[in-house]
């Protein structure tokens, strides 16, 4: 599977798909076929995931081939990204307390010898358990696993290497295609038996072997009677979701994350007068597959930019270089894509107050899809799942 990092390369994919995501999808989803077969599955997720293309694009596409019933299970699969970032949106402390846990582990490891010898080993792929090293590789070469293998990556991390989940969830944030905070973070605590209390997934060898069509079979290798993992922090209750700044002016700059790289979708109820581009440094290894499609993606982004608004795309990734940019092109307010709780909105929240300083507003425009489904975030996933013939209501008819 080639990811090419483009809007035209993801709608491309898309149209190949949308035949399999009804009953197909449902039946042979969870089996990983290997690197070098992805036709059960969408592979969609690293466009979805920086908004190259919309999850209502996909939703309209398959509802008009399948109908909700025979495509209800693709569509939940779209909906857990969208209920994973509502989930962290309204409780932002997950995301800090995690970013402090990771920090003071990784802190851990120069003491620790021994533990440091078992990262790195499994970093490597060197732990002797071969569906798991042959994952490393996958992950590492390609940025990308399928959907049942992150389970079981995670979970043989968690309680057969018995290595602490948040570096598991730090690796995979630096390869994966289409990592993101809230379903990188919230997924490996879902894992480890940390975002539903007592309830844990675990790697069984039968299950692999069944789903690799026995390509692995870790029979004897795997801790299968492990018990969830426990934490001091305790999960706040869910918060409002916050506000969005008014837009005062007619005429605006337009700033571009790669949080969402389709703006033309986005209602921007004003005059586009210039661009800018706003990236963050890469993280890990700058020639990573995850950090060479990023810079791929925002270039393509600045391209369709030029052609959606007839402007031109200035490239920064300082606060100073979008306070500069804005200055030139004369605006008051600088709108963006709104950022849910990641490393994103944490910079644009320092951008913000920079701007304010030179009396500049940003203004965060969030899409409908987001402020409708996130309302129903606030506990498990049934509460979202059991809206979504409401939710998807317009397109149903």
């Amino acid at each position: 599977m080639q990811w090419t990092p483009t809007r035209a390369a993801g709608l491309a994919r898309l149209t190949a798909f949308v035949p399999h995501a009804g009953k197909a999808y449902t039946r042979n989803r969870n089996s990983d076929l290997g690197p070098t077969d992805r036709s059960n599955v969408s592979a969609l997720s690293p466009y979805l995931a920086r908004r190259m293309i919309t999850e209502s694009e996909v939703i309209d596409a398959v509802l008009s081939a399948h109908g909700f019933l025979a495509a209800e299970k693709f569509i939940q699969e779209v909906f857990w990204r969208t209920y994973w970032k509502g989930w962290l949106e309204l409780r932002p402390s997950v995301l800090v307390a995690f970013n402090q846990e990771r920090l003071a582990v990784r802190a851990q490891l120069a003491d620790d010898t021994r533990l440091c010898a078992r990262v790195i080993a499994a970093q490597q792929g060197q732990t002797g358990i071969t569906c798991f090293d042959a994952w490393v590789g996958e992950l590492k070469e390609l940025g990308w696993l399928h959907n049942h293998t992150r389970m079981w990556f995670a979970s043989i991390w968690i309680f057969t290497l018995e290595l602490p989940w948040q570096l598991g969830a730090d690796f995979f944030y630096k390869h994966l295609l289409d990592a993101d905070a809230a379903s990188n973070t919230c997924s490996w605590r879902w894992v480890a038996g940390l975002h539903t209390k007592g309830k844990h997934y675990l790697a069984r060898a039968s299950n692999i072997a069944s789903n690799t069509n026995g390509r692995f079979n870790p029979v004897g290798q795997l801790n299968e009677t492990a018990k969830p993992l426990q934490e001091v922090f305790q999960i706040p209750g869910p918060a409002r979701l916050r506000d969005e700044n008014p837009l005062l002016a007619d005429k605006v700059g337009l700033l571009i994350t790669q949080e969402d790289l389709h703006p033309k979708s986005l209602d921007i109820p004003a005059q586009v007068i210039g661009a800018a581009t706003f990236s963050l440094a890469p993280i890990g290894d700058a020639n990573s597959p995850r950090n060479q499609f990023s810079a791929g993606a925002m270039v393509d982004a600045s391209a369709r930019i030029v052609e959606d608004f007839g402007v031109e795309v200035v490239q920064t990734d300082t606060h100073e270089g979008v306070v500069n940019w804005a200055q030139s092109i004369g605006v008051t307010h600088v709108v963006t894509a709104y950022a849910p709780t990641g490393l994103i909105a944490w910079r644009l929240q320092e951008l913000r107050t920079i701007l304010e300083q030179h009396d500049i507003a940003l203004v965060q425009i969030r899409r409908d899809w987001d402020s409708n489904a996130w309302l129903y975030a606030t506990g498990g996933f049934f509460k979202l799942k059991e809206k979504l013939p409401s939710l998807l209501r317009p397109v149903l008819g």
